[in-house]
């Protein structure tokens, strides 16, 4: 080797670069922008979808709570007592009688529970959901971001890699 080749970058038949330093530093990058998409975006991904399903779990529940007592007002008489099956978990169920059906326990959070006439618990399963769709909407718009933000890095890896963009096979109408 002379001494006119030795700055020249010497390159294969398509197009990259055969330099022995040159390549290791590419799949450096590479290697450490899969880490971040699979150990932090991933990772981030993952923990928002289980708190949106964990909200989405909560709105059923209330949901389905204002079902109940809405029932209880149609079909129960005020000098009757109500009889229920109450489930103890693992589909153990036990005969329950509730004497007064005037007012119901809530349960508000960190383990309080307040009794609400029926209308009152009605008023705060209202706005309950309605707070609970609120942070329902910011984890979709979170979860859209980092979505965008793992296409980016895809996006950033092919082009670190020299991969082409994928091409669709063009549409034919049948008709």
């Amino acid at each position: 080797m002379d001494d006119d080749n030795k700055f020249t970058p010497e390159f294969d038949t398509e197009g990259r670069n055969t330099e022995p330093g040159k390549e290791t530093g590419l799949s450096t990058k590479v290697i450490e922008y899969e880490k971040f998409l699979n150990d932090v975006l991933r990772e981030d991904l993952r923990k928002i979808l289980q708190e949106r399903d964990k909200i989405c779990t909560r709105i059923a529940e209330y949901d389905q709570l204002k079902t109940v007592i809405s029932r209880i007002e149609e079909t129960s008489e005020k000098s009757k007592p109500l009889k229920t099956e109450i489930d103890f978990g693992c589909n153990f169920y036990v005969k329950a009688v509730v004497p007064n059906t005037s007012h119901i326990f809530v349960h508000v959070g960190f383990g309080f529970f307040v009794e609400f006439t029926m209308e009152e618990a009605k008023c705060f399963i209202d706005k309950k959901v309605e707070q609970l769709n609120q942070q329902l909407k910011k984890l979709t718009k979170d979860t859209c971001k980092i979505k965008a933000h793992i296409k980016i890095v895809y996006e950033g890896l092919r082009e670190l890699q020299g991969i082409s963009e994928k091409q669709e096979a063009p549409h034919r109408d049948i008709f």
